[in-house]
């Protein structure tokens, strides 16, 4: 029935009747610049191997920036539920 298959895209194989394929690449061959360089290209991956990639790409470039970002982002939204639900800050501090 294909309920639950992901829909995918259709190809289409296009060679010219005078093509020579003994030259290096194709001019029909559509391919974007940096296609060798991205890991996302190609069969689709899994959930694992999808948690697996961004683990070893977060390894690879560590953004120090980004990552303070997030961390302030996190302490405001934490700071701001606290405040909703009344918790009295006044534990952590010496009066």
């Amino acid at each position: 029935m294909g309920v639950f298959k992901k829909r995918t895209n259709k190809k289409y194989n296009y060679t010219p009747r005078y093509y020579n394929s003994t030259s290096k690449g194709s001019p029909f061959e559509i391919k974007h610049k940096f296609d060798e360089y991205r890991k996302t290209i190609g069969p689709k991956p899994g959930i694992k191997s999808k948690i697996n990639n961004a683990l070893n790409e977060l390894k690879e470039t560590p953004d120090k920036d980004a990552n303070r970002r997030i961390l302030i982002i996190v302490v405001v939204l934490v700071i701001i539920f606290l405040f909703f639900i009344n918790f009295d800050l006044s534990i952590f501090f010496n009066s």
